[in-house]
């Protein structure tokens, strides 16, 4: 029979609801079983693309004995990381305390009361030299529970009072100050340290796409500091070396989590709907300020990739695709195989291809006999670049064609086809931006139609907003700070690329969501909410964590929305908040400017701002040619470069946003007015005029 998560609006946690183990969802109803049965918790944390996760659960969570024993001496909760990133947050840095590092599945055990006194990572079925079977650590729990009570429950009070000691000093106050000028070049200077020239990137095994570094790095490429050119060279090369890669998805499109190797040929295959967001905007931006021509391409087509593999029937898009994929029937012998529908041989490129256009397509790709990555097969990697060439480029275009018909012919990964707010507010932005840049009116339309599925059912009937939602439902856990942070940022970029007043409108409400329930009593972001915490989480402390990982930082990625809504309203406070938020920042760029790609880029855009443009157009039905002049002027502004750039568009007697208000047509003409640091120019409808004064590129 089912357990409790067949219900569930997640995925990761659906996967487990024929598990034989008695599972329950993080909650207090667990604890409360806990207590009632005075036994410990048992956290086991993973996410649905998770290779390891799955191995863990096909060893042991699928296993009767390994249930029976879990069931007898414990009170097992499964946690979906993506779904609860605040529960994910607090153990993680658990696990990181008792043993140095961390990582997913995640096992923790916790007191009734919730408080860890042991943690690791994977356990396997049998015991390794340095490591013991997950059976020996059930057994070894329970024997010291029963026999040594005093002592776990004084380790984990001590563990617990740690955490909160830690959580308390790392808080960082109000104090400090945003990183300026001089600190945003030393940061440049420090990344190009730590470059791999031989293969591109920074550092090396195992290799993430540093796409918010890339995002900081162009703007800072945009201004006139003196490390501009070195920041772009960084951003070039970086990127160039990732859309070349067996990260990127040469037949199809899209992004692989990381490589494992340093040198970018073998991925770890799992595809995560946040790097694809934040990537297609990365090239984006890359081909808005130099034109290069692969950023273009890559954006349009992770773009595309976005909309063919994540997008659900309402709109949203899901969280990812598995790095796995089932060969063989499931219970008849299927198992996960990572990478499976990636990977050729030469004979399979031959078989699809032909003989010549295979032996051609084994070069191109990389695809030899000896194989790069498992069992003689070989990732797709471009050993050359084929538009460089009119009749290379030609010759690609079909034979990628015919590639991935037959690859879809074969099975296909696993899709985790929750909604989490925070990503797809980063897709919103990207699938906006590269619309409105590329000429795209259907990724345009596939922004508005996510940000109306958001809107719709991510926040409940109290007006709270909600993290997840599944075929149309939205789960419990609320929003925590990057969700209403990077949604808003979405809807700037879509008020920006549509000039529609409510998408500023709810930008600017959730940004007042932020105040409301997301600062501290020192002045400072928390993820913790004010109203409706989690009982057992407040116990090991705020686990807000300013540095920008895979994704932004939900400090970060709040006082970018802070700082955009901030200019199109002019409200001081919201600017002020942003200034608050990026405080944290100011240490990280000393000292680790690669986990604080976001924050620098907000930094970037304060330093810069507010630099405002507002387009005022003719009335919808009026003359063609007037709607034209309109319609350059958006375009040119769009196009802009200026790190601290906001754009609007209306018409004469536009209320919303303020930017737009008591702004008028130039005697009867279409009219750009820009202004920056609270000082105006006079209002233009020459687009060359604009570009000079947004950078934009002419």
């Amino acid at each position: 029979m089912p357990n409790r998560l067949a219900a569930s609006t997640s995925p990761y946690l659906r996967q487990h609801a024929d598990n034989p183990v008695d599972w329950w969802e993080w909650g207090p109803e667990a604890f409360a079983e806990a207590r009632r049965r005075d036994v410990p918790v048992l956290v086991s944390v993973g996410y649905a693309a998770c290779h390891w996760c799955h191995v863990m659960a096909h060893e042991s969570f699928e296993d009767v004995d390994v249930a029976a024993q879990m069931a007898a001496g414990f009170v097992a909760v499964k946690v979906d990381r993506e779904e609860r990133p605040d529960v994910d947050a607090a153990l993680m840095r658990a696990t990181t305390a008792l043993t140095g590092q961390g990582g997913w599945p995640m096992t923790v055990l916790c007191t009734p009361e919730g408080e860890p006194f042991h943690a690791g990572t994977y356990y396997p079925p049998r015991p390794h030299p340095q490591l013991p079977s997950f059976r020996q650590l059930l057994g070894a729990v329970t024997e010291a529970w029963t026999e040594r009570r005093a002592e776990v429950v004084g380790q984990s009070a001590r563990i617990t009072r740690a955490l909160a000691e830690r959580s308390a000093a790392s808080g960082g106050g109000p104090g400090g100050a945003p990183p300026g000028r001089e600190a945003l070049s030393g940061a440049v200077r420090a990344l190009l340290a730590e470059e791999d020239r031989v293969h591109g990137g920074l550092g090396g095994a195992p290799k993430f796409p540093p796409s918010a570094v890339c995002l900081w790095l162009l703007r800072h490429a945009a201004t006139d500091a003196p490390t501009a050119d070195d920041a772009l060279g960084l951003a070039a090369r970086t990127l160039t070396a990732m859309a070349c890669s067996g990260t990127y998805d040469q037949v199809a499109g899209g992004f692989a989590r990381y490589a494992v190797d340093a040198a970018w040929v073998v991925p770890h295959f799992e595809k995560m709907l946040y790097d694809n967001a934040l990537l297609a905007r990365a090239y984006l931006h890359w081909w808005r300020l130099t034109g290069e021509p692969t950023g273009a391409r890559v954006a349009a087509e992770t773009c595309d990739w976005l909309l063919a593999a994540l997008r659900t029937p309402e709109g949203g898009f899901a969280s990812s695709l598995d790095a796995d994929t089932v060969v063989g029937p499931e219970g008849a012998g299927g198992h996960g195989v990572e990478g499976a529908t990636y990977v050729w041989t030469p004979a399979q490129l031959v078989e699809v291809l032909g003989p010549d256009d295979g032996a051609w397509a084994a070069v191109l790709l990389g695809v030899t006999a000896e194989g790069t990555f498992e069992h003689g097969t070989s990732t797709a990697r471009l050993t050359r670049d084929p538009w460089a060439d009119p009749a290379d480029a030609e010759r690609w275009t079909g034979v990628r064609a015919r590639l991935r018909a037959a690859r879809e012919a074969r099975p296909q990964p696993a899709r985790d086809d929750k909604v989490v707010t925070a990503w797809n507010g980063l897709a919103v932005a990207a699938l906006a931006e590269a619309g409105a840049l590329l000429g795209r009116p259907d990724l345009l339309a596939a922004a508005v139609r996510c940000a109306d599925l958001l809107l719709a059912v991510h926040v409940d009937d109290e007006g709270r907003w909600r993290r997840v939602s599944r075929d149309g439902r939205a789960g419990a856990p609320r929003a925590v700070l990057e969700d209403l942070g990077d949604l808003a940022e979405g809807l700037v970029a879509l008020h920006a690329a549509t000039g529609d007043a409510a998408w500023a409108e709810t930008a600017e409400a959730l940004c007042e969501e932020v105040l409301a329930e997301h600062v501290g009593a020192d002045g400072t972001l928390t993820d913790v909410p004010a109203s409706g915490g989690d009982d057992v989480l407040a116990r090991l402390g705020d686990v807000t964590d300013p540095t920008d990982g895979a994704v932004p930082s939900g400090t970060s990625a709040a006082a970018g929305a802070l700082l955009s809504v901030a200019a199109l309203t002019g409200a001081d406070r919201l600017r002020a908040a942003a200034e608050r938020a990026l405080a944290p920042a100011g240490a990280l760029t000393g000292s680790a400017p690669r986990f604080a790609g976001w924050a620098l880029a907000v930094a970037e855009a304060a330093l810069d701002g507010p630099r405002e443009v507002a387009v005022l157009g003719s009335a919808a039905g009026d003359d063609a040619d007037g709607r034209a002049a309109a319609d350059r002027l958006h375009a040119t502004a769009l196009a802009g470069t200026a790190p601290g750039l906001v754009v609007s568009r209306g018409t004469p007697g536009s209320l919303q946003p303020p930017l737009l208000a008591h702004r008028g047509l130039l005697d009867g003409r279409a009219a750009a007015y820009v202004c920056r640091g609270h000082v105006c120019a006079a209002p233009t409808a020459d687009a060359d005029v604009l570009a000079a004064a947004v950078g934009a590129r002419r």
